[in-house]
C-alpha cells in the first residue's frame, strides 16, 4: 500500500478527473478544481494552564465558491494536516453541489488532540483559530461548522469570538450553533437523519427490507451513534458497532442506547457485555445488509475491499474509500453510495440554519426533516436515475458528475472558463 494511495487529496484529484473525462467537458475545468482557490495555514499560540506557551498548526482552505459562499466544518485531530483538509474542502464542494445548495467547498483544521487539553485551553484554542482565519470567514463568504472533535461549545466561542472582532453578533459566521445563540432544530443528528434518508432509498430501489436488516457501523460519534439509534428504531439489526478503540458484535443485535450508557461510563463501546469485543478491520469485514463506515477517511482500501461481504456500503464518513477499493467492491457486486451524496444531510440543515439566522426566523424540527428528507431524497433519485441510465459509471462517479456538471455550468456564466463548455441543455442530456 503506497502513501499516495492513501492521500485524500490525490484520491480527490482522480475522481475528479474521472469525472471531467466522463462528461467530456474542457480539461480547464478540471484544472480549476483540481487545487483549492485559497488556503491559509496559521500558527495559533496559546498559553497553556501550566503557564507555557504552546504553537498549534491550523489551516482553512476554501476549494471553489462558484455556487455560494465557502461551508465546511473545523476539525480537531492530531493526525490533521494541509493535504487531509484540501480533499475535505474538495469533497464540500461537490456535497453541496450534488445536493443543490448554494455554497462552494471549504474545510478547516487545528492539529490538536482535545482530549490532551482542558476546557480553557480548548476555548483559547478555539478563539485563536479563529482569530487567525478571521479575514477570509464571515457570513457571506465562508461559513465554518463542527466537525470530528468539534462540537455546538467550541462552535459558540469561535462565534463569540468572530462577533468580538466584528463588534457586533454575527450568529451566521458559524453553524451547528446552540439553539439559544442562533441553531438550528435538528441540527444534531442532521448527517444521521439526511444518511438514513438516503438508506431507506436505497433499500428500496434493491429490494432489502430495513426492518430485520443486519446493518454494521464504524464509528459511534455524532454521525455512528445517531444512525444506530435511528435505523434500530426502525427495526433495522444493529449487529456491529465501534469506536477509535475497537469494535463489538453480536449477530442477534445490539441495542445502542444501552451501548451509549456504556460509553458514558467507560470511554469506549469495547467490552459491552451483551457483544463480542473485535477489532475495526474485523468489524469492516463482517457479513451484514449494509456496511456504513461513519469514522474517518481511508477505511475500505485496496487490503481489505476483497474481504468485504455487506451488499450495500453507504459512506456517512468523508472519503472512507479509496479508489482502489472501490474498483473491487464494484467488481463484487456491492453497491456504493458515496459519501458526497450519503452524509450531505449535516451541510444542509447547516444551510437551513444560516438562512434562518439571516432571516431571524426559526423552524420548527418538523419543518427542518421534512425540508431535508425532500432535498436528500431528490439528490439521491436524480444520482440513481443517472446511475442507471449510464451503463459506465457506478453512484460514486453519477454524484460526481452531477455535482461537477452544476460547478460547471457556474463558473462558466460567471466568465471563469472559456465558450467550450456545452450549454446546460447539452450537458444534461449528455449525461442522461
Amino acid at each position: 500500500m503506497t502513501g499516495k494511495e492513501l492521500n485524500s487529496f490525490e484520491n480527490a484529484k482522480v475522481q475528479i478527473k474521472m469525472a471531467v473525462e466522463k462528461m467530456g467537458l474542457d480539461h480547464v475545468v478540471y484544472e480549476l478544481l483540481k487545487e483549492p482557490m485559497r488556503e491559509m495555514v496559521v500558527s495559533i499560540p496559546i498559553k497553556m494552564d501550566n503557564g507555557t506557551t504552546k504553537v498549534f498548526k491550523g489551516y482553512r482552505v476554501q476549494h471553489n465558491n462558484a455556487l455560494g459562499p465557502a461551508k465546511g466544518g473545523i476539525r480537531f485531530h492530531p493526525d490533521s494536516d494541509l493535504d487531509e483538509v484540501r480533499a475535505l474542502a474538495m469533497w464540500m464542494t461537490f456535497k453541496c453541489a450534488v445536493v443543490g445548495i448554494p455554497y462552494g467547498g471549504a474545510k478547516g483544521a487545528v492539529a490538536c488532540n482535545p482530549e490532551e487539553l482542558s476546557e480553557t485551553e480548548l476555548e483559547r484554542l478555539s478563539r485563536g483559530y479563529v482569530q487567525a482565519i478571521n479575514p477570509i470567514v464571515g457570513p457571506e463568504k465562508d461559513i465554518p461548522a463542527p466537525d470530528v472533535n468539534t462540537n455546538a461549545q467550541i462552535m459558540s466561542w469561535m462565534m463569540d469570538e468572530f462577533s468580538r472582532i466584528k463588534q457586533y453578533n454575527a450568529f451566521g459566521v458559524i453553524t451547528g450553533k446552540p439553539l439559544i445563540i442562533g441553531g438550528s432544530l435538528g441540527r444534531e443528528e442532521a448527517t444521521a437523519q439526511g444518511c438514513v434518508y438516503v438508506i431507506e432509498e436505497i433499500t428500496k430501489k434493491l429490494n432489502v427490507n430495513l426492518e430485520g436488516a443486519k446493518v454494521v457501523i464504524q464509528g459511534f460519534g455524532n454521525v455512528g451513534g445517531n444512525l444506530a439509534k435511528i435505523l434500530f428504531d426502525k427495526k433495522a439489526v444493529i449487529i456491529g458497532i465501534s469506536d477509535v478503540k475497537g469494535g463489538i458484535y453480536n449477530p442477534k443485535g445490539i441495542n445502542p442506547y444501552k451501548v451509549s450508557e456504556h460509553l458514558a461510563v467507560t470511554g469506549s463501546v469495547v467490552n459491552y457485555s451483551k457483544a463480542k469485543t473485535i477489532t475495526n478491520q474485523e468489524l469492516l469485514e463482517l457479513n451484514c445488509d449494509i456496511l456504513i463506515p461513519a469514522a474517518v477517511e481511508n477505511q475500505i482500501t485496496a487490503e481489505n475491499a476483497n474481504r468485504i461481504k455487506a451488499k450495500i456500503v453507504v459512506e456517512a464518513a468523508n472519503g472512507p474509500t479509496t479508489p482502489e477499493a472501490d474498483k473491487i467492491l464494484e467488481q463484487k457486486g456491492i453497491l456504493v453510495v458515496p459519501d458526497i451524496l450519503a452524509n450531505a444531510g449535516g451541510v444542509t440543515v447547516s444551510y437551513f440554519e444560516w438562512v434562518q439566522n439571516n432571516m431571524g426566523f426559526y423552524w420548527t424540527k418538523e419543518e427542518v426533516n421534512k425540508r431535508l428528507g425532500q432535498i436528500m431524497g431528490q439528490a439521491f433519485q436524480q444520482v440513481y436515475n443517472l446511475y442507471q441510465a449510464r451503463k459506465d459509471v457506478n453512484m460514486r462517479m453519477a454524484a460526481y458528475m452531477l455535482a461537477i456538471d452544476r460547478v460547471a455550468q457556474a463558473m462558466k456564466v460567471r466568465g471563469w472558463i472559456g465558450s467550450k463548455i456545452e450549454t446546460e441543455q447539452k450537458v444534461t442530456h449528455k449525461l442522461a
